[in-house]
């Protein structure tokens, strides 16, 4: 079992754990959490595939037993919607809602992509985020292979950019296949976008977190973008896509963030 695989588990009446080591100073990554918890409203919904998954978040999750709850809210012909709690005991974590279905289903639907993948040097020419990189701990980095455009690194070493952008390729440290759960994961594993505009460098809290699957990845490391347009009122949204290896769109993103707390 891959490091991704145990650290989302969940048995059958959903007791789970957040592992150590998925984290960002000492709290779970959102997208981590997102993904634990999808894990197990996909079994419950009897469908292969996360869609669409929204998670809400409530209390930071830290290293520990958790449960998660899910309720089947309708199962059609095609998609299943479910429900349900990321806890601690009575205290709640995250809210899950998420639809589910079957993309063997989809194959020969019609396409119109208005849009194309990030151009990126190849892999190994990209910079590597490291877990010590800016003013946070990153140990979720050790788990992945996360490589940054050239450039994008240097909010890290105060020289942002100016422009709200951040792109590079994703992996799994371990060599575990991208699928459509670890989707959810990767669209959080970057540095927020935030910190290439006049905002310091710190700890960005998503409120809401929504992640659009739209296909199943083709096999390799997918190339990743993220951008945020408005910040406002202490507020910020980070839209984000995710392009496989054949240079099609398998995931878009959006999160509602507040503005760096150091």
């Amino acid at each position: 079992m891959s490091e991704f695989d145990d650290a989302t588990h969940v048995e059958a009446d959903g007791s789970s754990a957040i592992h150590d080591g998925w984290d960002i100073n000492g709290n779970a990554n959102g997208g981590y959490l997102l993904a634990l918890a999808a894990n197990h409203l996909r079994a419950v919904s009897g469908r292969p595939h996360p869609l669409t998954v929204t998670g809400h978040f409530l209390a930071p999750g830290t290293p520990g037993p958790v449960q998660v709850d899910a309720t089947v809210v309708k199962s059609g012909r095609r998609f299943s919607t479910v429900t349900g709690q990321l806890r601690r005991g009575d205290s709640p974590i995250m809210q899950v809602t998420g639809m589910f279905g079957d993309f063997s289903q989809t194959n020969n639907a019609f396409s119109h992509i208005a849009g194309g993948p990030p151009d990126l040097p190849p892999m190994d020419e990209c910079v590597a985020r490291s877990p010590g990189q800016g003013v946070v701990s990153v140990p979720l980095q050790q788990r992945l292979r996360v490589r940054l455009r050239p450039g994008d690194e240097s909010f890290a070493f105060g020289k942002p950019k100016g422009i709200a952008e951040v792109a590079g390729w994703f992996a799994f440290a371990d060599g575990r296949p991208v699928d459509t759960v670890a989707l959810l994961l990767a669209c959080d594993a970057f540095p927020p976008a935030v910190f290439h505009i006049d905002l310091p460098p710190g700890w960005v809290p998503t409120l809401e977190y929504t992640v659009h699957v739209r296909a199943v990845p083709a096999p390799g490391p997918v190339r990743c973008l993220f951008r945020s347009q408005f910040v406002q009122g202490g507020f910020f949204n980070e839209d984000g896509e995710v392009w496989d290896s054949t240079d099609r769109l398998v995931a878009q993103s959006r999160q509602l963030g507040l503005t760096p707390l150091a």
